[in-house]
């Protein structure tokens, strides 16, 4: 598992009868230790009903299949939770409702 931000969309009109009705999303994952962004961005499938900005949980691999939505789907990476706070080392440092940063 590991934590991204949302940061776009796709839309495919023309694709894989076993995409239909999957929203696609772009995420790039963060960095822990400085919450900065890092890496490539990904292309996710949303399961949980996500917006653009959102950190959230993403999955990889044969875990991506795991849910209701992507069960039997050809699924790389999916986004399976949104994150209301992080804590690490007895700190905070994400707050959905602080966008990013702690108390």
């Amino acid at each position: 598992m590991q934590i991204a931000r949302v940061v776009g969309t796709v839309v495919s009109t023309m694709k894989s009868e076993k995409l239909n009705g999957l929203k696609l999303m772009l995420v790039k994952p963060i960095d822990l230790e400085t919450f900065e962004e890092k890496g490539n961005i990904l292309v996710a499938f949303d399961a949980v009903g996500v917006g653009e900005g959102e950190v959230v949980m993403i999955v990889s691999g044969s875990s991506s299949r795991q849910t209701e939505l992507t069960e039997n789907r050809p699924s790389d990476t999916a986004i399976i939770a949104v994150i209301d706070h992080i804590d690490l080392r007895s700190r905070r440092i994400f707050s959905k409702d602080k966008d990013n940063g702690g108390d």
